[in-house]
């Protein structure tokens, strides 16, 4: 049934008092998967250093996964938040259900290609029999069971949009806590459990976004007063519903999926030199996360926040809002910046680092660290793409920086057979990203913020 809209507190609250509301759970819940990811990778480095390398190669069929369930979650959260701030209750109750029907047929997408493609993916990127072994299994059940990770993504989404971060951290938490703990127990067989390797750090994850994405189907039915789930809605998707969901999701999800060919890309490219090479992108990966899940979250909270207000005409809500964001994540990159400077041995030495693998990863860290700060400002300042349905920008940016310029430019680098030099890719790309960052915003600045 249809209710009333009434003012949302993304339109009312103190803009920074909202930001920080609205993100500082969700960057927390980041910190959270952020640690999940470095413990998940810590277990598995216990097992070998082929053990870490195999969950590298498995990393962009994950980051895949996460870009076609995140950027379905992108499209439903800025057509739902915009459909909230014109006091639209169809339209953002039909962005919802639909948004939970979209969220299967990604799940029997992601079945399919553990069925039929994991191997020849898998030996695309190593001649390493145990390698190969490893991953092949990682992949086939992270990606055969993955309707957890699918609705998880999309309840917590639910909960974001009408701005109860709160309750989406609380299953985010959820999931990556029973993952984390489950981890130990499934690899080495803890407990009475077998031991079940690489694999059981698979089933760790699958157990932990089930249980999360339950939990956060209980948060939306109790506490998400402003959204009315309905299995009727749900089996009766509007064409038009499913349109605008897309032309916010799709370039969202083409943005992210390209990370994944870039990680590919780059596996392939540094299996050239070693084995050693692609575990320590991996482990570069896992640390990153620690300071790019928090802007991400920080993102997450703005995002709604800019398309509400873009919604009830708000112009100087918006301008504060991105001013205080750019700040704050300007803050945490320059922290990340300056810890992978400072003790790369001590992070790489979390994943029982070899010999090989510091004096390969302690320069490698310290080269791709320059380039947190600039990632901070393109970040932020692309928020304003996908919160007012111009994610195009974003596709070409991220399209821009990570095969335009990163893929090629490692390339053209790994030709001087030194492998320290392949790492200044990442710096390199991310000026060109800026750059083009802020052409799009500037001009999303004349054409829409300033007409309201």
């Amino acid at each position: 049934m249809s209710e009333a809209i009434h003012e949302n507190k993304m339109g009312t609250m103190p803009v920074k008092r909202l930001i920080v509301s609205m993100s500082l759970p969700m960057m927390i819940s980041m910190l959270v998967q952020a640690l999940y990811n470095v413990a998940d990778s810590f277990f598995v480095a216990k097992i070998s250093e082929d053990a870490l390398t195999a969950v590298t190669l498995a990393f962009p069929i994950q980051n895949l996964m996460i870009a076609v369930g995140a950027g379905t979650g992108v499209g439903i959260n800025a057509l739902l938040s915009q459909s909230l701030g014109e006091r639209n209750q169809k339209d953002a109750d039909k962005a919802a259900n639909t948004g939970l029907l979209l969220m299967v047929f990604n799940f029997i997408l992601f079945l399919l290609i553990g069925l039929f493609v994991t191997v020849p993916f898998v030996n695309s990127q190593t001649d390493n029999a145990t390698i190969a072994g490893y991953a092949t299994s990682y992949i086939r059940i992270v990606t055969m069971v993955s309707a957890g990770l699918f609705f998880q993504i999309t309840f917590e989404r639910l909960l974001q949009s009408t701005g109860r971060t709160v309750l989406s951290m609380a299953s985010q938490i959820t999931g990556a806590v029973i993952n984390i703990i489950l981890d130990p127990i499934m690899i080495f067989g803890l407990f009475g459990m077998p031991k079940m390797g690489v694999t059981g750090a698979a089933v760790a994850t699958c157990i932990g976004q089930s249980i999360a994405a339950v939990l956060g189907l209980f948060l939306n039915l109790k506490f998400n007063k402003e959204i009315n789930l309905s299995m009727a809605q749900i089996l009766k998707p509007e064409a038009r519903i499913v349109k605008k969901i897309y032309f916010v999701g799709v370039p969202s999800i083409l943005m992210v999926s390209i990370g994944s060919v870039m990680t590919y890309l780059m596996n392939i490219l540094l299996g050239g030199f070693s084995s050693t090479a692609q575990a320590v992108f991996g482990a570069y990966f896992k640390l990153q996360s620690f300071f790019f899940m928090p802007v991400f979250g920080l993102n997450n909270g703005l995002i709604p926040v800019l398309a509400y207000n873009y919604g009830a005409r708000k112009k100087a809500r918006i301008n504060e809002a991105l001013r205080f964001a750019v700040v704050l994540a300007v803050i945490i990159m320059c922290i990340g910046a300056l810890v992978l400077e400072v003790i790369p041995a001590q992070l790489l030495l979390i994943f029982d680092a070899s010999e090989k693998m510091l004096d390969i990863g302690i320069p490698a860290l310290r080269i791709i660290g320059i380039h947190l700060p600039l990632a901070a400002v393109a970040i932020t300042l692309g928020s304003v793409f996908q919160a007012f349905s111009k994610s195009y920008y974003s596709l070409i940016v991220s399209l821009g920086r990570q095969l335009v310029i990163l893929i090629p430019v490692a390339w053209l680098l790994s030709l001087t057979g030194v492998l320290n030099n392949v790492w200044w890719c990442f710096p390199l790309a991310e000026i060109m990203s800026l750059i083009l960052t802020v052409v799009f915003f500037v001009r999303v600045r004349k054409t829409v913020i300033a007409a309201l």
